[in-house]
């Protein structure tokens, strides 16, 4: 390969110092996997740019990994064998079209500019990962991102009406269109949306936008035990209600906040929080309502309706994330999803490889689409508890399949849960993906050893 070949074809620049190839060879994952340097790092600025990019590296054979932000869990961006990183953090043009509600986006968008401006025009979009403010558009649709008001809103694949996607030999491929009824023939926007750049290399989206919502409230509610926790899920759901985020925190993370941050965290085995949204009369009624619904399972019930109250309650969930960071050298996180019925047993039989493996378990995360995130806490420096948190991270996917579950919800496959796809997929949904991915990437280029082993 040509550096100077390569960057004589792209107006977008193309980086090869020491520092750029150690940092583009790594993303968010807090576990050792393999990785390798890239050859370069290539900042495209166009569509045009990437067909070029696509061109040369498929005459040449030369793998592709494409970049967001880099803030994915399993090893989606990382290269783990030589070839170019893609980083699409240049092509960040935002166009809003207010007539059909909908926004053209280019893959650098950031998550939450993207929301900012929506907002700013009466719009709303709704798919909120925890890395919204600097995690962009393409990564998101690469990974079909979700976070917590998915359980109303629905995760993002529910928002690409269409999208522009370079394949194979730099091919141009364009799905969809700027509506919201299109039914002509396959859905190949479906393809590309989670297919995480194993399919092509993503480079203008078009999203639904819908209205913002008037209004919005929070409620904290602590539980006596999992059980009440489970029951008063289950008649939040049932009777009538749909919050915009129904999230979970366990006593073991509610402890870790509590040590670790100012946050204000109440002494209980369990903690949900909900946030409603509506029309205020709409509201009024949703909050009259849930508390009837929720009397009878908390122990303790908390309101907060204007944004300052609402803040301080929601800021024991969002300080998780760096309190866990503290007590533990070593942490898996693992995104499993179950069915709402069986959250109860899951939490239970959780607790119980907890006990088994001796190593502590810190479960949160958005219980009402049954969306779990489950820490599992190790030392780096101890080599048998780091394999003892690997063995028990494939006795926890055995159990979310056998509860009738998902591997992951929003984190993607990536490098990390490759080996527990065909646990899930089956050897005939394996073997199918495997030629979908052999049609768009027949010399197997795009993203090579993310997905599938």
């Amino acid at each position: 390969m040509s550096v100077k070949e390569l960057q004589s074809l792209i107006d977008g620049e193309v980086l090869t110092d020491e520092a750029s190839l150690m940092l583009y060879s790594y993303d968010a994952t807090p576990i050792k996997i393999p990785r390798e340097k890239p050859l370069c790092v290539v900042l495209p600025k166009s569509e045009e740019d990437v067909i070029k990019i696509v061109s040369y590296c498929y005459e040449r054979d030369i793998a592709i990994f494409p970049r967001g932000a880099g803030s994915g869990l399993t090893g989606g961006a990382v290269p783990i064998k030589k070839g170019i990183v893609v980083s699409f953090e240049r092509m960040n043009r935002l166009e809003i079209d207010r007539e059909n509600a909908v926004a053209f986006a280019q893959p650098g968008v950031i998550t939450s500019h993207l929301q900012d401006v929506a907002e700013s025009m009466g719009f709303f979009y709704p798919p909120d990962p925890s890395s919204y403010r600097y995690s962009t558009i393409g990564g998101n649709v690469a990974e079909n991102a979700g976070g917590p008001r998915c359980f109303k809103y629905g995760v993002t694949r529910e928002y690409v009406l269409g999208l522009n996607a370079v394949i194979k030999e730099g091919k141009l491929l364009k799905t969809g269109a700027p509506v919201i009824k299109d039914v002509a023939g396959y859905d190949l926007t479906k393809f590309l949306v989670g297919s995480e750049g194993t399919l092509g290399l993503i480079t203008g989206v078009i999203l639904k936008l819908i209205p913002k919502p008037q209004a919005r409230a929070s409620a904290l509610l602590t539980f006596d035990s999992i059980k009440s926790l489970s029951e008063a899920t289950t008649s939040i759901i049932t009777g009538g209600l749909f919050p915009s985020a129904l999230e979970f925190m366990d006593e073991e993370a509610l402890s870790v906040v509590r040590a670790f941050s100012n946050a204000p965290v109440p002494k209980a085995k369990a903690l949900l929080l909900i946030e409603l949204d509506g029309s205020p009369c709409s509201l009024k009624e949703q909050l009259e309502l849930l508390e009837k619904i929720v009397k009878p399972h908390v122990s303790d019930f908390k309101l907060a309706i204007d944004s300052s109250s609402q803040q301080t309650l929601w800021s024991a969930r969002k300080s998780l994330g760096p309190a866990l960071a503290r007590i533990a050298s070593g942490k898996i996180n693992e995104d499993i999803v179950v069915p709402r019925s069986r959250l109860g047993e899951f939490l239970e039989r959780l607790k119980a490889l907890s006990e088994k493996y001796s190593l502590k378990i810190v479960t949160f995360g958005h219980i009402g689409d049954g969306n779990l995130h489950a820490n599992i806490l190790y030392n780096k420096s101890d080599p048998s508890e780091e394999l003892r948190a690997e063995t028990l991270v494939d006795e926890l996917f055995e159990l979310t399949l056998s509860l009738g579950g998902s591997i992951t919800g929003e984190h993607g496959v990536g490098l990390t849960k490759r080996k527990f796809l065909p646990w899930q997929a089956r050897e005939v949904g394996y073997n199918l993906m495997l030629e979908i991915k052999k049609l768009f990437d027949p010399k197997n280029l795009f993203n090579p050893g993310k997905v599938f082993t």
